[in-house]
C-alpha cells in the first residue's frame, strides 16, 4: 500500500519499513500489543511484564519477542537489577509500514496478513472501551466518542494532502511529546482509514 498500514507516532521524521519480514512479524495481535505496551513504556519491559498485558505466558510472550526482535522492531535495552530477566525496547520512535506496489504475490500476502492483523487489533481496542464505556461512569468521554464512516469524494493527491493537515493538527496532543498534560487527560486511539470505493460500494 502506498499509505501507512501502522505507524507509531506521528513526527515529521519517520524510519519506513517495508520488509516482508517486518509486515510477517507484525501479522499477529500479541506483537501487536508488546509494541503498543512498548511504546508507552520508554523504560521497555520485561517478558514476564508484557504477558500481563497479552495474557499469554511469559515462554510464549518471549517467543513473540524473539520474532519482533529477528525482524528489527525492537531491541534488547539496559538491565535492571541482577539482569536475570532481558529488557525490550522499541526500536523504533517513529515508523510506518508500508508495502511495495510491484510486490511479489508472497509479499502481497504477508502485507495482507499483517493488515488484517493491524485492522483486528483496533477494532478490538474500540470493542473494549464501548463493553465499558458507561461502567466508567464519565460522560464526557463517552459523549467526545467518535465513530464516523464519510464518503468524499477527491483525486489521490488531494487525500495525500488532507493526510498531511490531519497529521500536522494531531502531532501537539502526541503522547511521546506531551510532557505536561491537563488535568483529566488520557490516551486516546485515533484511527484512520482512508480506501477509495469500488464502483459497487458506491449507493
Amino acid at each position: 500500500m502506498g499509505r501507512t498500514w501502522f505507524s507509531s507516532e506521528v513526527t515529521d521524521e519517520r524510519t519506513k519499513l517495508s520488509d516482508p519480514v517486518v509486515m510477517r512479524a507484525l501479522a499477529h495481535p500479541a506483537r501487536l500489543a508488546i509494541l503498543e505496551h512498548l511504546s508507552l513504556n520508554e523504560v521497555g519491559a520485561t517478558a514476564t511484564e508484557c504477558a500481563e498485558v497479552v495474557g499469554l505466558s511469559p515462554s510464549a510472550t518471549s517467543y513473540h519477542l524473539r520474532a519482533l526482535a529477528r525482524a528489527g522492531m525492537i531491541v534488547e535495552g539496559p538491565s535492571r537489577g541482577d539482569g536475570r530477566e532481558r529488557v525490550w525496547q522499541r526500536k523504533h520512535t517513529n515508523y510506518t509500514v508500508s508495502g511495495e506496489f510491484d510486490a511479489n504475490a508472497e509479499d502481497i500476502a504477508a502485507e495482507t496478513a499483517m493488515a488484517e492483523s493491524v485492522l483486528a487489533h483496533q477494532n478490538d481496542r474500540v470493542r473494549r472501551y464501548l463493553a465499558v464505556a458507561r461502567d466508567e461512569g464519565e460522560y464526557e468521554w463517552y459523549q467526545a466518542v467518535m465513530i464516523t464512516d464519510q464518503t468524499l469524494v477527491m483525486t489521490a493527491a488531494e487525500l495525500s494532502d488532507l493526510i498531511e493537515k490531519i497529521d500536522e493538527l494531531t502531532q501537539p496532543f502526541e503522547r511521546r511529546l506531551r510532557k505536561d498534560p491537563p488535568k483529566g487527560s488520557r490516551n486516546v486511539a485515533l484511527q484512520l482509514r482512508a480506501v477509495p470505493l469500488l464502483s459497487g460500494d458506491v449507493k
